[in-house]
């Protein structure tokens, strides 16, 4: 008789499962996705996306011959609201990335300009429109 030991099958099984989990527990996101992941909800938070899933409002209305994407009061809002205020700050979060970037190319002044000038673009126009919303938000409709 040979003096080897045939492993058993359920022991092999476990050792491989713990080396998978050993694996998997070990194993540690990157830092930029963990960054991404955060800014994204933040920035579903800020335009209103807790309260669109809580309450369910309707997507948008036609209200006596007139379309409202946005509801003209403060206290409500659509489901278009939320989206486009969202594709805004995501908009004025993209202005600040491209400000960001310009400054890290100082020895490329043409390429460092235009990330400025469009950065600063994208940054205005989300202000801009946000400022918008809240207007007719306050004014009623």
């Amino acid at each position: 008789m040979s003096a080897k030991i045939k492993k058993a099958p359920s022991s092999s099984v476990s050792f491989s499962l713990s080396r998978w989990f050993r694996k998997l527990s070990t194993n540690a996101p990157s830092t930029f996705l963990i960054t991404l992941t955060g800014i994204a909800y933040s920035i579903f938070l800020f335009g209103g996306g807790l309260f669109t899933l809580i309450t369910r409002p309707y997507p948008s209305a036609y209200v006596n011959g007139r379309f409202y994407f946005l509801y003209p009061g403060i206290s409500q809002q659509f489901v278009s609201d939320t989206i486009i205020s969202v594709v805004l700050y995501s908009l004025g979060f993209v202005g600040l990335l491209a400000i960001y970037q310009s400054t890290k190319s100082a020895y490329k002044p043409r390429q460092a300009y235009m990330l400025l000038v469009i950065g600063v673009t994208f940054l205005l126009l989300a202000y801009i429109f946000l400022e918008g919303a809240i207007q007719f938000k306050t004014s009623g409709g």
